[in-house]
């Protein structure tokens, strides 16, 4: 099936933002801090944070996701531009055989190079700028996790209130997050996260074209997928099952990162001491 062919329909995007988060609190703790993996619990919670607003990155080709409405005209004018852009270089890039693309959805964003250049671009901002670039993505991708995360209460929130809520965890890692992973590291969050996205859109009946526009026989934009036996419909029973499942994880994983006890021999310190604690509720 070509990329703009037929009605698409998503995997809900607490899925997407639960396996992120799922798979970026694995991450936190396996890497080695001699690798620049992080070593602090609230440097373990923001990356598992970008990872999860990474996993809803892709969907921002889509003006209609609730995740494009994260930022209110600020995000709807971005995910029209990315919608246009994808459009465009789908046309440039197809072949003879390809069909002419009239949607960019589920296109340009939702390959393996984009997910590597969305890093690389991340882990070049975070080499460069440190802290302040984490925290300014922290509060980008922190919108659109809220959106996938809390999507009841997202409907019902006015878009300023995802983006305080946003602002106020973002001042709260400044203060807090000494930033003890390297850039390249905190970079790779965004690629895991729009990694995880792209597996479980992998996991639907259309598929993704993952590795366009590289030439597959005569077409540049064939959808790939899992075997049929894998493929699941989007909010159908096994996406609720697969939501139960990774929010179970994330749960689990939450309890070993704050106490301490992690899957690995290193142990994340906590920052947030009880000095510190009494300081900052005298002010």
């Amino acid at each position: 099936m070509h990329a703009n062919e037929g009605t698409i329909v998503m995997v809900m995007g607490p899925t997407h933002a639960m396996s992120g988060a799922a798979v970026g609190l694995a991450v936190a703790q396996l890497l080695p801090a001699q690798w620049g993996g992080v070593t602090t619990i609230p440097d373990a919670l923001m990356f598992a944070c970008i990872t999860a607003g990474g996993a809803l990155l892709p969907d921002l080709d889509s003006p209609q996701a609730t995740v494009s409405r994260s930022f209110g005209p600020l995000s709807q004018g971005l995910s029209r531009v990315v919608e246009h852009a994808s459009q465009t270089f789908v046309n440039v890039t197809r072949s003879r055989k390809d069909q002419y693309c009239r949607n960019g959805h589920r296109t340009a964003t939702h390959t393996l190079w984009f997910a590597l250049g969305a890093g690389a671009g991340a882990a070049a901002l975070m080499s460069t700028f440190g802290k302040a670039a984490a925290v300014a993505l922290l509060f980008v991708l922190l919108g659109l996790a809220i959106r996938g995360l809390l999507p009841e209460w997202s409907k019902k929130a006015d878009w300023l209130a995802i983006t305080g809520v946003s602002a106020l965890v973002a001042w709260a890692a400044w203060q807090w997050a000494p930033n003890s992973g390297s850039g390249v590291v905190m970079g790779s969050a965004v690629t895991i996260g729009i990694g995880t996205h792209l597996v479980g859109d992998l996991m639907t009946k259309h598929g993704i074209p993952l590795l366009a526009p590289l030439p597959l026989g005569r077409q540049r934009w064939r959808n790939l997928g899992t075997p049929k036996p894998l493929r699941i419909a989007a909010a159908g029973p096994m996406d609720k099952v697969l939501l139960t499942g990774c929010t179970l994880v994330v749960l689990v994983q939450l309890y070993l990162v704050i106490t301490g006890t992690t899957i690995t021999q290193q142990r994340l310190v906590p920052v947030l001491t009880e000095s510190k604690l009494r300081s900052w509720l005298a002010l």
